[in-house]
């Protein structure tokens, strides 16, 4: 889409922890780090040595007739596979074996032993894999949320989302574009919840979502053994280029009591959002107590009163401010 602005993500090599918290998290913008030593991950983890090692143990795994995931209206299904098989048929790009067709595409994502308690950890879910993995160490150790096991079929696209945590995603193998779109630009990308309506973000639908023009789209592409740093809110859309597997580590850069205590995914909006969000419904039912002139003119002051009390008035750069 050659109308939207582009913009490409910078690379750091040989980051470490000082680097980080000094020169790169502050920014609080995407950076591709490179050189940060993640293990033996990297050269070990192809699909026979997976398979051995993660061996027979079941996994739950979304299984889609098309590469292009839809998370708002289900296009795939949930199934589950002893690990070593599930591996085998994310790498390949047919299969004899499937469920819906021989074009079917997998996309594993980690989860707790206790899905609905307990955050994912590859120290526990995979312990053997574990091994293989370090997790960098830019975050004091309380601070950690999970570690997400991820693996794709080669051409699996995610829908767009953000996350309220820091992460950083860590393509183990594989190559994978990212497409990411800061939080000053939630306006244009048509939301529900903490999805993007535009699936197609290459050719989208413009008389259906024509201010999706205006997001600035910043575009990276990530080789074997790189990182990518995701600061919180920044939503993102991922395309496997390749059959890969990555890693990707969350943790609590807010205070702990800041976050949702029944939320193992990570992705529920901090407390203080979900109050203000629900006392805005509550404040949109008073005002159809009032005739829609009234209204109009009241929900206009109130927009007012949000852009000067709570919008951020500092431009950053590739960002237009919203006011």
């Amino acid at each position: 889409m050659d109308c939207q602005e582009k913009q490409e993500v910078p690379v750091y090599t040989d980051v470490d922890r000082e680097t980080f918290a000094r020169d790169i998290c502050p920014l609080r913008r995407p950076a591709i780090l490179r050189s940060v030593p993640l293990g033996p991950c990297v050269s070990s983890w192809t699909v026979s040595y997976l398979a051995q090692k993660g061996g027979d143990r079941e996994v739950k795994v979304h299984v889609c007739p098309e590469p292009r995931m839809d998370f708002l209206h289900k296009n795939f299904v949930y199934r589950t596979l002893p690990f070593d098989t599930f591996v085998q048929r994310a790498a390949e790009a047919k299969h004899s074996d499937f469920f819906i067709s021989e074009n079917e595409s997998y996309y594993l994502r980690s989860l707790g032993e206790d899905a609905r308690k307990e955050p994912a950890d590859l120290r526990k879910q995979f312990p053997e894999l574990a091994e293989d993995f370090h997790i960098p160490e830019f975050f004091e150790p309380e601070q950690f949320f999970s570690s997400v096991f991820r693996i794709s079929s080669p051409g699996m696209q995610l829908w767009t989302h953000y996350d309220v945590m820091d992460n950083l995603l860590a393509q183990v193998t594989g190559r994978k574009r990212v497409v990411l779109f800061s939080p000053k630009d939630a306006l244009h990308l048509y939301l529900t919840g903490d999805k993007s309506e535009v699936l197609d973000i290459d050719t989208p639908d413009l008389q259906r979502y024509p201010e999706f023009v205006k997001a600035c789209r910043f575009e990276c592409v990530l080789e074997p053994g790189d990182l990518l740093y995701i600061p919180a809110l920044w939503f993102h859309n991922t395309l496997a280029l390749e059959f890969g597997v990555g890693v990707n580590v969350f943790w609590r850069h807010l205070p702990a009591e800041s976050y949702d205590k029944k939320d193992p995914y990570g992705n529920k909006d901090p407390v203080a959002a979900t109050r203000a969000l629900q006392a805005l419904e509550r404040t949109l039912g008073i005002l159809e107590e009032l005739p829609s002139e009234y209204r109009d003119f009241y929900a206009r002051r109130m927009v007012l009163r949000i852009q000067s009390r709570a919008y951020c008035m500092q431009s950053t750069q590739g960002n237009l401010d919203t006011t």
